[in-house]
């Protein structure tokens, strides 16, 4: 008896041919898809939680989103690829696909960048963020494409500060002769000179080791790297000279950024523009509460800077920087509003 009458033995036959031919296409539109999604490698020299891996994280998580997970990203946070020299340089050689850095390192690649780096330029947050997303700052990322470069958009890495175990430092001729460890950016030492320090360049990832032997008096960042990277361990006294702003950027490589569509280039700026949105924001929380941890942490906080010192002490570079950079670009950053 045919169990039931309304399908033959063909018929089933070809039920089941349809049935299989349409697991099989579902099988490859699961393979195909799968062979589709691209990890891209993310590095940056501070820690897990820092506002590095903040700005970092919501990037990612806006390309997956809006390439709808044919992209995604593996984080690599507190130095695992190299410090930032070796990371820019990876992503211009197109071993790694992308870096959060600051500004520091940057200029050895890009040397219009390091017009940012001058001490005492920018008088606020809000007058460097200005800068940074407007006219010139966007002119400074593209600037980075003849280098082999692509920047996305400007992060941020803070208003630095000085940290050291010798002694309190309140103005200018307090920074005399203490060995301080400085990011390789002649910009940055060349300034720092004219405090008195002795400018030391190092990679990050040899710094903290450094401190903890004494090879350097101290080391000058911004609070949230201070903080992410443990500082207080080591070092006595922070100083609030907030004497250079560190702007930072997601770059990517042009072996990734040559291969996406428009759409897509589209979908991974804005995603940078909203990483650095919540980088922003993670450096302002880390300043609004940071100090009085690192106080905690049992570092003596010298709030009270002569910043009028330290600002005389650095004139005399600023003709130099002006022959560097041309003095109508350094006016043009100071008369942002």
């Amino acid at each position: 008896m045919t169990p039931c009458p309304y399908i033959t033995e063909t018929a089933l036959q070809k039920q089941h041919r349809l049935c299989r031919a349409t697991l099989l296409a579902a099988l490859a539109l699961i393979t195909g898809t799968a062979g589709a999604q691209t990890v891209l490698k993310i590095g940056y020299t501070p820690a897990k939680d820092s506002h590095y891996w903040v700005g970092s994280v919501a990037f990612c998580d806006e390309v997956e989103k809006g390439t709808q997970g044919r992209y995604k990203c593996q984080q690599f946070p507190n130095s695992a690829l190299g410090g930032e020299r070796e990371q820019i340089e990876a992503v211009q050689l197109g071993t790694q696909d992308l870096v959060n850095a600051s500004t520091g390192a940057l200029g050895n690649f890009v040397p219009e960048t390091k017009i940012v780096d001058i001490p005492f330029l920018f008088r606020d947050y809000e007058h460097a963020r200005h800068t940074m997303d407007g006219p010139i700052g966007q002119d400074l990322l593209k600037k980075m494409q003849a280098k082999g470069l692509i920047g996305l958009a400007w992060t941020e890495n803070g208003f630095r500060h000085m940290t050291n175990n010798k002694r309190p430092i309140m103005t200018a001729g307090d920074a005399a002769g203490l060995k301080v460890r400085t990011m390789e950016n002649k910009v940055h030492m060349d300034g720092y000179k004219t405090f008195g320090l002795l400018p030391t360049p190092m990679a990050f990832p040899e710094l903290f080791t450094a401190l903890q032997q004494g090879t350097v008096d101290g080391q000058e960042n911004p609070i949230p790297v201070i903080l992410s990277a443990k500082f207080a361990q080591v070092q006595k006294y922070l100083s609030l000279t907030g004497h250079v702003y560190s702007p930072a950027v997601i770059i990517v490589s042009p072996n990734v950024w040559n291969k996406l569509s428009e759409p897509d280039k589209k979908v991974f700026v804005e995603a940078a523009q909203k990483g650095a949105v919540a980088q922003r924001k993670k450096v302002n929380e880390d300043e609004a509460t940071g100090i009085a941890q690192l106080r905690k942490d049992g570092m003596q906080v010298i709030e009270k800077v002569d910043g009028e010192s330290f600002r005389k002490a650095v004139a005399p570079a600023y003709a130099a920087f002006a022959k560097e950079f041309g003095a109508d670009k350094i006016a043009a950053i100071q008369a942002v509003r």
